[in-house]
């Protein structure tokens, strides 16, 4: 019990929801490499090989995932800064962000890569986390 209460004396209040936005991150993960392993089983495209020269769809679904794992890292920052000043709307952006990566991910499995922009939406929650992080550190230096 003392751990916790240390953890929620250091921790915003509502911060929690920003944890969770993070395991649904680890959900999303999981399931779009889930995906690129069942579809290099289905492909027959075989490890280290990350990309297919016959199999449009397979290299869709590695694209896929390749491509959120290339902004995952900057978006676990920038949650991580906007969360700590505001745990709220952090985690709103943040699941705004993660359900497009689905979204997404479903469009470019059709093996047309134009349909991947059905989760253009994400970029509220990118771009939303990014300003809120600006805005704390603007607040911090007492510019804002």
């Amino acid at each position: 019990m003392h751990a916790i209460m240390a953890i929620q004396d250091v921790l915003p209040a509502h911060f929690a929801y920003v944890i969770l936005t993070f395991f649904y991150s680890w959900i999303m993960l999981s399931y779009l490499g889930v995906k690129v392993g069942q579809g290099r089983k289905k492909y027959g495209v075989k490890y280290p090989t990350m990309y297919s020269d016959k199999e449009q769809v397979f290299n869709c679904i590695q694209r896929a995932h390749q491509n959120t794992l290339e902004v995952y890292p900057q978006w676990l920052i920038f949650q991580v800064i906007a969360g700590l000043a505001y745990p709220v709307v952090a985690s709103v952006l943040g699941v705004i962000w993660v359900t497009s990566r689905f979204s997404y991910a479903w469009g470019y499995y059709t093996g047309d890569p134009q349909k991947r922009m059905n989760g253009a939406y994400g970029y509220i929650g990118y771009l939303g986390v990014i300003l809120l992080s600006l805005a704390t550190a603007f607040q911090m230096l007492g510019l804002f």
